[in-house]
């Protein structure tokens, strides 16, 4: 069975290191919830996993591979769904999800896309221009891009974001069937998501350690020594 996994990932942007030493692995129906306050790097660290982001130093594997060795193939078992909803505003709802369908190798986009938006609860948006749907719906909207073209792993960014709680109990059980048929979940999130067995990776056990903190320690320690 795929494994995916990450070595001693080290994330710098900017000028900003903002983790280090980070490892982490996901196996078939398992799910990962990346904790810590702004600005630990889980976005960071979701866009390292997605590809969107090179490492400073580390390695991302799927299979014991390293993905850099085929990274076409990597996206093609990935869904990546961040802050920023992907809605054309000029395209339909149905129109959108087929797009994305199609992107997946979906043989009927349109069909993929209906049934999507079923499965969110929201079907009769489908015909509804994407300037038109509100925030809970574009949110709903986003996370059908998942169901319309099936993959392996979902990489979440606070997907529960605009959401009420009818619809964060409806994304629930879409995450416990993708997990049962063998799917991981990485998922960034600030509200409590009931995802049975996941496991915790906070984020701010890998920050680095300002230099300056370092010399205060290391002066501590030789004045210990001279007392």
């Amino acid at each position: 069975m795929p494994v995916f996994a990450g070595t001693e990932l080290t994330c710098l942007r900017g000028d900003r290191l903002v983790f280090t030493g980070l490892d982490f692995r996901i196996e078939p129906g398992e799910a990962l919830v990346l904790l810590g306050p702004n600005g630990s790097g889980k976005s960071s660290l979701l866009r390292v996993m997605a590809g969107l982001l090179k490492p400073l130093r580390g390695q991302l594997s799927w299979d014991g591979v390293a993905v850099t060795e085929d990274p076409d193939g990597h996206r093609s078992r990935i869904h990546y769904v961040g802050h920023l909803d992907a809605v054309k505003p000029v395209l339909s709802a149905v129109e959108n999800l087929a797009f994305w369908a199609t992107l997946g190798g979906a043989a009927d986009p349109r069909a993929n896309a209906h049934a999507a938006l079923d499965r969110l609860g929201v079907p009769h948006i489908a015909n509804v221009p994407g300037r038109y749907l509100s925030a809970g719906q574009k949110r709903r909207l986003n996370l059908a891009r998942v169901i319309a073209a099936p993959a392996a792993l979902w990489l979440l960014d606070e997907p529960t974001v605009a959401l009420d709680r009818a619809a964060i109990a409806l994304f629930e059980e879409i995450i416990a069937e993708h997990r049962a048929g063998g799917g991981m979940v990485a998922v960034s999130t600030h509200v409590d998501i009931a995802m049975p067995g996941a496991r915790d990776l906070h984020l701010d056990d890998f920050t680095p350690v300002p230099h300056d903190e370092d010399e205060t320690e290391h002066e501590d320690v030789e004045g210990e020594d001279a007392a």
